[in-house]
């Protein structure tokens, strides 16, 4: 009777984690303070910009960390951002189509597009803070 109590409610832990993401709404993020940039850019143009970074944080605390985990620390489900902290133009390029585009596989959505939502400059302001978090 144990091990049915115990598959039960794993079961329902299962199901109610899988459930709880839900419909998860982007916030828009305030740019203030940084330069206007070319909208189609694929190389980060804040690199080491303070005050991107500082907007960063907090667009990503926003709109990154429910998934990707606090300070961009991944609990296993979503990739850890801090693998791509690297000042590498294919790198940047490759991690702004995946914000933009989202990422859909048969078509489940494992992430949203947030091109409608969020500006490159608050797209790369996200990456300036990642880059100053270091992988463990």
């Amino acid at each position: 009777m144990k091990s049915i109590n115990k598959i039960t409610i794993s079961l329902l832990a299962c199901i109610t984690l899988a459930l709880s993401h839900g419909n998860v709404t982007p916030q828009a993020v305030e740019t203030k303070g940084l330069k206007t940039i070319d909208q189609n850019s694929i190389v980060n143009p804040f690199r080491e910009n303070k005050r991107a970074i500082e907007i960063g944080k907090s667009a990503y605390n926003s709109n990154c960390a429910r998934c990707h985990g606090l300070d961009a620390i991944s609990g296993g489900i979503a990739p850890d951002l801090r693998e791509l902290t690297a000042d590498d133009d294919e790198l940047d390029e490759y991690f702004i189509g995946i914000v933009k585009g989202g990422v859909v596989r048969n078509g489940n959505v494992y992430m949203p597009p947030f091109k409608a939502v969020l500006s490159a400059e608050a797209i790369w302001s996200i990456r300036s803070w990642l880059a100053t978090r270091p992988a463990d």
